[in-house]
């Protein structure tokens, strides 16, 4: 069966690491005993991160002032920032990242009384009640992430099929190294696949686009003769990460980004809500060409990538992300379950027939035909219900969750994001790709004031065409 990118079981989850702080370099990347994977070296800096503004009648020069405050208290500043205020007319909005050690306390208690505004972001939430769970702003800050990978002890485990392979174990340490060092805004390196990956590859690639047009939903096969024509998707070449990310920019605004093993729930449902999908870069072992315990390169590129695509199915995927951002623990849990019924092992209805849309199904040609048999149960998706169903990694899914269309599930899925306790809106914003948090009334104004300009251009092109 294939696996997920996100890390479903509890001993996963405990592991995941604390994300990068800028003043603290990470240990170099640690190559784990009996495996190819990367393994991030931990990092001692937990990080918290302070927004502020100034109150309206504060003067120039202001931050020098609070900059004072950090020093008296002893407080290191790993990052200064500081922008125009979104939350209030003609004033200024300060970012400040904050190492571990210090009076903080002492620090955000004085900020507190002395500031119009104030917001504290800590990836150590777990630690610092009261303060909402670190998630990126910029797209940029998923390099802050990206190689904070989980590790399952032993990789490769040993009843993985490439594990007494040394030249797979090779090649799979290759595919690390080059995840681990990609940055945002790189092009993904080409990758020279050798004869028995693209073998390997070409036996995965027959079985499966023999099985689509009969039991794929109708979106995956009107894009895969795309992925044909401009990725070089054929049987005898595995397409390259860079030129599907192109492809997929121009079709939604997705991109791939390479990378070295499993993430954190948390973490990859935050590069959603940029529109950006994790992708791994390595292949299955060939003595097991339609069998892999993670996810391989034709999981990601078969499975996810054609519907990443679909402008529908786009929009849904991200609302799940942007879902996820300042999220609690426990509704983390519950959007990646809504993940694993949907975008991994989805179903849906068209033309009265049931067709497959999750990539764990379009990627495996056992679970695709047994998923649309008479055996496994059918229920309509109901994000409240499905994210609190319990499911099986290492076997076929018993229940699949069915829904009507893309765009019921995605109104489904915003009406499911709104009973996260969280006292504050996102937004993504596509010209800066980065995401605006939504707490404060002149914010809502000016998005009022954008969606009414929208509105009147929709209407103008109405009368035009009705002209």
């Amino acid at each position: 069966m294939i696996g997920t990118q996100i890390a479903r079981n509890s001993s996963d989850m405990q592991q995941y690491r604390d994300s990068v702080g800028k003043g603290s370099p990470p240990d170099k990347p640690k190559l784990m005993d009996g495996g190819n994977y990367i393994k991030e070296g931990r990092d001692s800096a937990k990080s918290t991160c302070l927004i502020f503004s100034p109150r309206e009648d504060d003067e120039v020069g202001s931050l020098g002032r609070y900059l004072k405050l950090f020093a008296k208290h002893k407080v290191n500043l790993l990052h200064i920032e500081s922008r125009s205020s979104a939350r209030t007319v003609d004033n200024y909005e300060f970012m400040v990242e904050c190492a571990p050690g210090g009076d903080l306390a002492a620090v955000i208690e004085t900020l507190r009384d002395q500031c119009g505004y104030f917001s504290i972001i800590s990836r150590n939430h777990k630690d610092n009640l009261g303060t909402v769970p670190w998630f990126p702003g910029r797209i940029r800050d998923l390099d802050r992430f990206a190689n904070q990978i989980l590790s399952y002890g032993s990789e490769l485990d040993s009843d993985h099929p490439g594990f007494t392979d040394t030249v797979y174990r090779a090649r799979r340490k290759y595919f690390a190294d080059i995840a681990y060092h990609y940055k945002h805004g790189e092009p993904i390196p080409r990758v020279d696949y050798t004869p028995a990956e693209t073998a390997t590859w070409g036996v995965v690639f027959r079985k499966l686009t023999s099985m689509y047009p009969k039991y794929a939903c109708r979106e995956h096969n009107h894009v895969f003769p795309l992925l044909i024509e401009n990725c070089g998707y054929r049987e005898d070449n595995i397409p390259q990460l860079e030129d599907i990310s192109n492809f997929l920019k121009d079709c939604t605004g997705f991109t791939l980004r390479p990378v070295a093993g499993l993430l954190s729930s948390r973490d990859f449902l935050a590069g959603l809500a940029f529109r950006v999908f994790h992708s791994t870069q390595y292949i299955r072992h060939s003595s097991k060409p339609l069998y892999t315990p993670e996810p391989d390169v034709c999981h990601e590129v078969l499975g996810h990538v054609p519907l990443f695509a679909d402008p529908a199915f786009a929009q849904f995927s991200q609302v799940i992300g942007l879902a996820s951002l300042g999220a609690p623990d426990e509704y983390i849990e519950k959007l990646a379950t809504c993940f694993w019924f949907t975008v991994e092992f989805g179903l849906c209805r068209q033309n009265g027939e049931l067709k497959a849309y999750g990539a764990g199904l379009l990627s495996s040609y056992g679970e695709l035909e047994y998923s649309l048999s008479d055996k496994p149960e059918l229920r309509p998706f109901d994000p409240a219900k499905t994210a609190l169903q319990k499911y099986p990694i290492t076997e076929y899914q018993p229940v699949y969750f069915v829904a009507e269309d893309f765009e019921d599930a995605k109104e489904k899925m915003i009406k499911f994001a709104q009973t996260i306790p969280r006292k504050f809106g996102v937004r993504y914003d596509p010209y800066t790709q980065s995401v605006n948090i939504i707490d404060s009334k002149h914010q809502i104004e000016d998005l009022v004031t954008n969606v009414n300009q929208e509105v009147q251009l929709l209407m103008d092109a109405l009368k035009k065409l009705k002209d």
